[in-house]
């Protein structure tokens, strides 16, 4: 476990062909007050950088990294350096409650960015709530993280003032996608699969709801063990239901052999499924038997954003090994999130408050009234900490890649 040794003052980064990114830009305001002197503040980092999952963490991390190398070329925050602390959950709930305890004991980490997992993120709430330091993450969906266990019945209540996050809810990801499905493509008859997990039962749960309200027909439901990579029973039990298609409540490792042995089983249907399907790493994994699959995800598609132009070049420039998958512009708007909220602290005082606890505190109090417009879109949070941006798009697998078939804002 480190502790002061983060303060050493390090080289400046090194960003090379970066260029000063939109949602990077120094405003009029103008800097802390510093007297001359840089200190280090870290931002700590949670996803699964190894496992199954990793191709997804992998670009959590270097979207966060590209955002602190910005922020301190570009000076965002005078007298401040910004660096990243990033740790491995490798996707389990154990792994990311230690990793939360780690960078809380760091004097020198004012916030973290992630989970990606929502079952992490619920284990890692409350030890950063009880320190008081201020946690965002770009892809935790299950509404409870921020609204509470009961929000279904419609009392939502904020379980921890210091959760925030970035990317919209499954409360809204699943009904937008049910809607689709049965009143555009017109698939009547659904097959409901869930790993049983936080993000895949609530997911799954919130498109059934949705469906069934509209007239659509269940016509069978089961639970896997995402763990296991044999699907045989169930792709048997989809072809005997005869299902219009397969609403998978999961994440990519799973459901891309789960939609190869369903198609394989004789159910020539398309597998729907939330953000964690969303991944260039499905189709390499279910190949040709991913065509015409349906994935809805968060937000609009970053290449038809304006907003995320910089973004991009910026990252090609920096020649990250791995793409930014489906959360990198969350992740990179998480982490300018804590940077201006330090900022806004630092600004409002004259430069950072010596003591750390101190510090957190202030940035958790400032994050309420962030707002700025980031690589997603406009950024901004509501009094349950979840996202003031409520726009998703569903892709569809056409031709070995996902395809953007509809874009919207949920609407009640």
């Amino acid at each position: 476990m480190r502790h002061r040794s983060l303060l050493i003052l390090t080289t400046a980064v090194t960003t090379g062909a970066l260029t000063l990114s939109a949602c990077g830009s120094r405003d009029d305001s103008g800097g802390s007050g510093g007297d001359g002197d840089t200190k280090t503040v870290t931002i700590g980092l949670d996803a699964p950088l190894t496992g199954d999952l990793s191709a997804l963490g992998q670009g959590i991390k270097n979207s966060a990294e590209l955002a602190t190398k910005i922020a301190n070329k570009n000076k965002e925050v005078d007298g401040v350096e910004f660096k990243l602390e990033a740790l491995d959950d490798a996707a389990q709930p154990s792994s990311g409650q230690q990793n939360a305890n780690k960078l809380i004991a760091d004097d020198d980490v004012v916030g973290a960015v992630g989970p990606l997992n929502s079952n992490v993120g619920q284990s890692m709430q409350k030890v950063f709530d009880k320190a008081g330091m201020v946690q965002v993450s770009p892809a935790n969906t299950a509404p409870e993280l921020s609204q509470g266990n009961a929000w279904r019945t419609g009392k939502k209540e904020r379980p921890f003032d210091t959760y925030f996050r970035t990317c919209a809810t499954d409360a809204v990801q699943g009904p937008f996608a049910a809607r689709y499905i049965y009143e555009e493509k017109k698939l009547k008859k659904g097959f409901i699969i869930d790993d049983k997990k936080t993000y895949g039962k609530g997911l799954a749960g919130t498109f059934r709801q949705e469906f069934t309200k509209l007239g659509g027909k269940v016509v069978g439901t089961d639970h896997v063990d995402p763990k296991e990579k044999d699907f045989t029973a169930v792709a048997n039990k989809v072809k005997k239901a005869g299902a219009d298609f397969v609403y998978y409540g999961g994440e990519y490792p799973a459901g891309a052999p789960m939609t190869d042995q369903i198609k394989k089983a004789g159910a020539k249907i398309p597998v729907v499924g939330g953000d964690a399907l969303f991944s260039g790493e499905y189709i390499k994994l279910a190949k040709k038997n991913s065509e015409g699959d349906i994935a809805s995800s968060v937000g609009m598609p970053l290449e038809e954003l304006d907003t995320a132009k910089e973004f991009m070049k910026n990252y090609k420039a920096a020649k990250y090994d791995l793409p930014y998958e489906a959360y990198g512009g969350y992740a990179y708007d998480s982490t300018w999130a804590i940077i201006q909220a330090v900022k806004k602290v630092a600004e409002d005082g004259d430069g950072l408050p010596e003591d750390m606890k101190e510090t957190r505190e202030k940035v958790v109090k400032a994050m309420a009234d962030v707002k700025f417009e980031g690589v997603s879109g406009q950024i901004g949070f509501d009094k349950f900490g979840d996202t003031t941006n409520k726009q998703l798009t569903l892709y569809q697998v056409k031709g070995g890649k996902h395809v953007p078939v509809k874009k919207g804002t949920f609407k009640e």
